[in-house]
């Protein structure tokens, strides 16, 4: 007790205690690294005294308009610089971010909108008819729209909203930033893609991206001055905290909106791209890239990739062309990746097959968290035999706040002290965590999840569907892609087209069924469906 303040005279003060957040590290960049590149898109060069700038305007612009701390404000944008500045801009005005995913559909964004209550949008112009669909559809005050255009990718403005650069003008660069009183106020909300029914709003504090930031920066390898691609989208986790990193380091982010294994390429030829963060497909697209697309360079890219283990076959094809991959793992509740597969030295001379098995592992927990490990269904952790299954548990400054507006499901994810994943898991005998399956059966297709109870749902509105399962088949290119298993109802016919492309008018693309089989469903005693055979099935499709 010798240690307490009143004995000693030590004191918490303006001194010794800053609240972490990483508005501090764009803050600390704009001197230390003011002249050097921070952000790249096509001709589009800016300095890190320039990305202050406009971040500083931005925050004013935005306090000018009505907006105060606390309030929500919406992106619908690709990874273009304003995105970017937003995720600087909006919390230095004390608002909150709310990245909206550009490929969801218009029912599920007008909820986001209502649920979110967003004072404001920034839309970029190809997505301004789904926002407006989005907005008719939306239950609640709407946010008032600021168009974003962009002409490099031929989409100039409408003219039916303020533009992006307008609203700009109206800041003012030497205008101070609402820095966080508590670092644990929010900083981002970002809605999971719904696993049952609609999504949930996860928040995030500064505290959290500061820590998952700094995390990073140590753990990838990244330096001094490093050249990241975005190609992670910034509506993922916020870009999985990258973007709030870099500046830390005096990196540079080239912006990638489309991406293509030749816009990759290019990156890497012309700006000398060092880092990126992708799912499996990413990878894939980079190997069976046509050779008119591929281009030379001298360097290891470091790659971080998540989703769903990479294969084998793809390591083994990547890692000769220049790239170096490490699998990570992580949840929207958890800012991204939390767990990485760190390499061993002694792992080098395996065998390429048994190296590829060791680099799809989920790993082990990264440092700026505190507890991660696999739980039996009373909360202690299974034995590290390498076999006994049970929930991921992740405990650190890296996990959410909780659910905005569902106080019930976020003390179900926090029961027992530790967030509760979902996803099931062995550990081995070093520590090291291999998935073994989701609960839920969440499906994760080219890094987007998708939801099997909500295909399934949209099957179900089909008249001729009696009974319907959905699970993930396997695929070269997406990783798993949602398969459908139906029993048609008595006299009643349809073809697989036919559920395709009614599916495909209620969900975005990448949750539509890619194969559907039409048979009788296996079931237990009681008529549950035993997904764990159609997953077998799946498998041999």
């Amino acid at each position: 007790m010798g240690w307490m303040a009143d004995e000693t005279g030590l004191e918490r003060n303006a001194a010794n205690f800053v609240p972490l957040t990483p508005l501090s590290f764009l803050e600390r960049a704009a001197d230390v690294f003011a002249g050097h590149t921070a952000l790249v898109y096509g001709t589009t060069r800016r300095s890190y005294a320039e990305y202050h700038d406009r971040v500083s305007r931005l925050a004013s612009a935005l306090a000018r308009r009505g907006i105060a701390p606390g309030d929500v404000v919406a992106t619908f944008l690709p990874n273009v610089p304003a995105q970017a500045e937003a995720h600087f801009g909006v919390p230095a005005a004390g608002a909150v971010l709310n990245t909206i995913n550009t490929r969801l559909d218009a029912d599920t964004v007008g909820y986001i909108f209502g649920h979110g209550q967003a004072k404001l949008a920034l839309v970029d112009t190809a997505f301004l008819p789904l926002a407006e669909e989005a907005v008719a559809l939306m239950e609640g005050p709407a946010p008032e729209i600021i168009e974003v255009p962009d002409p490099h990718a031929g989409h100039p403005a409408s003219g039916r909203y303020t533009e992006y650069e307008a609203l700009l003008a109206t800041g003012d660069a030497s205008a101070p930033w609402k820095m966080p009183e508590d670092e644990w106020e929010s900083l981002a909300l970002n809605y999971t893609s719904g696993t049952t029914g609609r999504p949930k709003g996860v928040v995030y504090h500064h505290r959290g991206a500061y820590l998952l930031s700094m995390g990073t920066a140590v753990s990838w390898k990244v330096g001094i001055h490093p050249v990241y691609l975005t190609i992670v989208p910034l509506f993922h986790c916020n870009g999985w905290c990258h973007t709030w990193m870099m500046p830390t380091v005096g990196g540079t982010v080239v912006c990638c909106r489309d991406i293509t294994a030749k816009n990759i390429y290019d990156a890497i030829a012309d700006e000398g791209v060092t880092h990126f963060g992708g799912a499996p497909i990413v990878l894939n697209s980079i190997i069976n890239a046509k050779d008119g697309d591929r281009r030379n360079f001298d360097h290891v890219v470091e790659v971080y990739t998540a989703g769903a283990p990479p294969p084998a076959a793809t390591l083994a094809a990547i890692e000769p062309l220049g790239f170096r991959v490490t699998q990570v793992y992580g949840l929207t509740e958890t800012y991204g990746h939390v767990t990485e597969c760190i390499w061993r030295d002694d792992w080098d001379a395996l065998p390429q097959e048994e190296r590829a098995a060791i680099k799809a592992r989920t790993g082990v927990l990264m440092p700026m968290m505190e507890d991660i490990t696999v739980h039996d269904e009373k909360g202690h952790p299974v034995p590290r035999d390498g076999q006994t299954v049970g929930e991921i548990a992740i405990r650190g400054n890296a996990v959410m706040k909780g659910y905005y507006r569902n106080p019930k499901a976020t003390a179900e994810a926090f029961k027992g002290g530790f967030f509760r994943s979902g996803d099931i898991a062995f550990q081995h005998e070093d520590g090291y965590i291999k998935i073994t399956d989701r609960a839920k059966d969440i499906i994760i297709s080219g890094g987007e999840n998708v939801s099997s109870v909500e295909v399934e749902g949209a099957l179900m509105h089909h008249p001729a569907v009696s009974l319907c399962a959905v699970v993930a088949k396997p695929d070269d290119k997406w990783g798993e892609v949602p398969c459908a298993f139906v029993e048609l109802k008595e006299g009643r016919e349809a073809t697989e087209a036919d559920l395709i492309a009614f599916v495909r008018t209620r969900l975005a693309g990448f949750k539509t069924p890619k194969k559907i089989v039409f048979c009788d469903l296996p079931k237990t005693s009681t008529g549950k469906v035993q997904k764990f055979e159609l997953r077998a099935r799946a498998k041999d499709l």
